[in-house]
């Protein structure tokens, strides 16, 4: 947003703002966009304001002009705590929880329907994009008002009819698209609106907001409806009817833990389930398959640009009506798609003439799909395995992006082949594949900016070979590639080649001017981060795991090397206080710092310098001495935080959850784990961090009620994640949820220990060591758009 990074914004005198907040002709993309630009400006500027009580009217007379009804609920809840914001904070969660038809105790009683203007969606002839993701309180009714001319609000009968469709309705999130038809005849028209983002509006019906911007969006170009499970074949196949300019598409949800590579499955079997009946008739979605398939008429999508990260239900009949339908498909992502198969995906490239890019990690992509890639291409568009000049003509040749992560069913000769193929690629995903030194050095592409071998076995020569030839890398991963450190079974190899493969991997590293991310472990040295240092000015993200070692000295010196970065992740690294104050008081950009298992001694005084723009913070196995007065430190320091781990706090206990809750009221994700007796006595002030999306709690106290899943998905409207441990149950066992009792949530995994005795012969006074929880096996629950699969594996997950 350009408020947030212009220096002449917060220059602006009060009276203009103000003016210009008030002009019916303002144009922001959403709410909460007005909302950041706003108190960017009021925390610049109170010290230029006159007398206490005027700046108190000057504050609340300009953010009075916000429409609090239509803040994301994560923002309304964290502005709970703003010293600016929090009286308005509170009016919006007002709002936003009776839309949601939910009243919490000691609500403002604040909303009034009556004031019908602040639940309208500011548009106007000059917007370009319509964003409502985060906002679960949007209705199909909220939208159709936006989309009404204003001058229907000032006609005491028409106001009346619409007030009523919130007053009288008893789930009004749940509205039936009854807007009175006599007022529906006349919407307005916003030509200049050109995307959309709809994610995570749980409540709004697919099917009606489409009808909406079919008519009030002629000129819309992209959609994003991520993470709503209630979008089926159907909604997607409508959308392509209706808005046929539509040339990009994200339906992403989250992907499945039950990747087949990553999982060992003992038991798996559907749940029977009550059907959803569909809102659009079978005979219409008949009629689609038959012109599908039987017609072949010209085509009825411009769609280039397709999402489908996550989907199970996208199978292989799924892909073929894509290919039939989205005839001008350049970039797909199926990631996570598990329900495909290899044909399904060799299929759709064979018959998608205009692809050129794919991200297929973690699905069943293999040597038939693989095969479809390195075959070359007439002039017709069809595929000819015998062409002769297949390098330079193949369906591989042209891509730019090229993602096939996780997919173990490409052998090591089908990667071979297909790296030799790959001219103009810019971003190339190979992570945890059977790659192997030859394939990269087949690779003849120069154009690389993203490149990720991650988790295989290639050396340091092959690495170098590919960072030699492409000078353009702005990210490299090669987490887990333990061929980069050459092991004892090679002693001598290692003693004559070592120097030289080490001095050339980090002279070619050096040369490369651009990076923003990085992620190494195995083979990364403080050699290495001296070798990089001239390419690590613009570096944005660094991610340093098992296996290498940066050493204190070039931690220390990581600010000043990197003083852009932004992400800082460390596994079994050597950590101190100096070291983490450095990157907390000197990396203003800082906004996700995870250490994992780290070495060495750091205390609270590490935390005691404020870090506002902190979003992530994970602090796994390092502060096993945290107690309640650090937590209420940490959340005083880092007021901004969305997204919490802590592990081995073990001296946390009961009180800590309402710290949590009361410091961080915004939080979208909390992971707890063997943190004392967190849970002792149930987590019901957890409930209060209303815009969770993701929980782990596992071996906090057994003291989590048996329908703490029904409960807490009733209470979170965009809870989608949820993991739990049958230790912590106080009954010893958790209810399921039905379907239409699960709301948002997507994947629930509760494991299951079994206690095991200690070796050691501990005195009684620690009898509670004696024995260890073990994990024995962990029952997944997916719920998709139309069913939902219950999993036993192995792992803990």
């Amino acid at each position: 947003m350009w408020a947030k990074h212009s220096n002449f914004f917060v220059k602006l005198p009060f009276d203009l703002l103000l003016s210009s907040v008030k002009h019916p002709h303002l144009t922001v993309d959403s709410e909460l966009h007005l909302s950041d630009a706003l108190l960017l400006w009021l925390e610049s500027n109170l010290e230029n304001l006159e007398r206490p009580s005027k700046t108190e009217d000057n504050c609340n007379g300009i953010l009075k002009q916000i429409r609090v009804g239509l803040l994301p609920l994560w923002f309304a809840l964290g502005k709970r705590n703003s010293f600016y914001f929090r009286q308005l904070a509170e009016e919006s969660l007002d709002s936003i929880f009776r839309l949601l038809n939910i009243v919490p105790m000691g609500s403002l009683d604040t909303f009034k329907y009556s004031d019908l203007h602040h639940l309208r969606i500011r548009l106007t002839e000059y917007s370009k994009k319509m964003d409502l993701s985060g906002c679960p309180q949007i209705t199909s009714t909220i939208l159709r008002l936006s989309l009404i001319p204003q001058s229907y609000l000032t006609v005491p009968m028409q106001k009346k009819i619409i007030e009523n469709l919130f007053i009288n309705c008893e789930h009004p999130v749940r509205d039936k698209w009854v807007f009175p038809q006599n007022l529906s005849e006349e919407t307005l028209s916003f030509e200049a609106v050109q995307e959309v983002d709809m994610s995570k509006c749980q409540k709004l019906c697919v099917e009606h907001a489409v009808d909406c911007f079919r008519k009030s969006f002629p000129s819309l170009r992209t959609l994003k409806a991520g993470y709503l499970l209630n979008i089926g074949t159907i909604s997607f196949l409508q959308l392509l009817e209706k808005c046929p300019l539509v040339s990009e598409i994200d339906l992403t949800v989250d992907i499945t833990p039950l990747i087949p590579a990553s999982v060992t499955v003992l038991s798996s079997s559907p749940a029977e389930i009550q059907p959803i009946p569909e809102k659009t008739s079978s005979v219409k979605y008949q009629a689609v398959q038959i012109m599908l398939f039987n017609e072949f008429g010209p085509p009825l999508s411009n769609v280039t640009k397709l999402t489908l990260e996550g989907r199970t239900d996208v199978s292989d009949l799924g892909l073929q009506y894509i290919s039939k339908l989205c005839v001008s498909l350049c970039h797909l992502n199926i990631k996570g798609c598990i329900s495909v198969t290899d044909i399904g995906i060799s299929d759709l490239i064979s018959t998608s003439k205009k692809l050129n890019s794919i991200v297929v990690c973690d699905t069943s992509f293999g040597v038939n799909s693989v095969q479809a890639l390195c075959s070359a291409i007439s002039d017709s568009g069809n595929i000819s395995l015998h062409s002769r000049d297949k390098r330079l003509n193949s369906a591989v040749s042209n891509f730019e992006t090229l993602h096939i992560g996780g997919c173990q069913g490409v052998s090591k000769s089908s990667l071979i082949e297909l790296m030799s193929q790959t001219q103009v690629l810019k971003s190339l995903c190979l992570r945890g594949t059977d790659l192997i030194d030859q394939a990269l050095y087949n690779y003849v592409g120069s154009s690389l900016e993203m490149l990720d071998i991650s988790n295989t076995k290639i050396s340091r020569a092959a690495l170098a070979y590919v960072i030699q030839g492409n000078p353009s890398l702005k990210c490299l991963k090669a987490r887990d590639c333990r061929n980069l450190f050459p092991g004892d079974n090679c002693a001598e190899k290692r003693e004559s080649d070592f120097p030289s493969l080490h001095e050339k991997l980090h002279a070619e590293l050096g040369k490369m001017y651009r990076l923003e991310e990085i992620e190494f472990g195995w083979g990364f040295s403080s050699f290495s981060f001296i070798s990089l240092e001239p390419a690590l000015m613009s570096l944005k993200a660094i991610n340093i795991g098992l296996g290498g070692m940066l050493g204190e000295d070039a931690l220390k010196r990581l600010p000043a090397i990197c003083p852009l970065l932004e992400t800082i992740i460390l596994h079994f690294q050597v950590i101190s206080d100096i070291i983490v104050m450095n990157f907390v008081a000197s990396l203003k950009n800082l906004q996700v710092l995870a250490m994992c298992y780290c070495f060495g001694d750091i205390s609270m005084s590490s935390f005691k310098f404020p870090m506002q723009n902190l979003r992530k913070l994970r602090l796994e196995r390092v502060t096993p001495w945290m107690t309640n007065d650090d937590l209420v430190v940490l959340t005083q320091n880092c007021r901004n935080l969305a997204e919490l781990s802590l592990l081995g706090c073990s001296l946390l206990d009961a009180d800590s959850l309402p710290i949590i809750s009361c410091g961080w009221p915004g939080l979208v994700s909390i992971h707890l784990e063997d943190c004392g007796e967190v849970t002792a006595n149930g987590a019901s002030a957890l409930l209060d961090c209303k815009a969770l999306e993701d929980i782990l709690l596992r071996h906090n106290g057994p003291g989590l009620c048996r329908n703490f899943v029904c409960y807490a998905t009733s209470e979170m409207p965009l809870l989608r994640k949820l993991s739990l441990d049958i230790c912590d149950a106080r009954e010893g066992d958790f209810d399921i949820p039905n379907y239409a009792g699960r709301y948002s949530l997507s994947t629930l995994n509760i494991a299951r220990c079994k206690s095991k005795k200690c070796a050691f012969n501990l005195p009684a006074s620690t009898s509670g060591a004696r024995s260890r929880s073990v994990h024995i096996e962990t029952l997944v629950l997916v719920w998709n758009n139309r069913d939902l699969i219950r999993t036993v594996v192995k792992e803990r997950l």
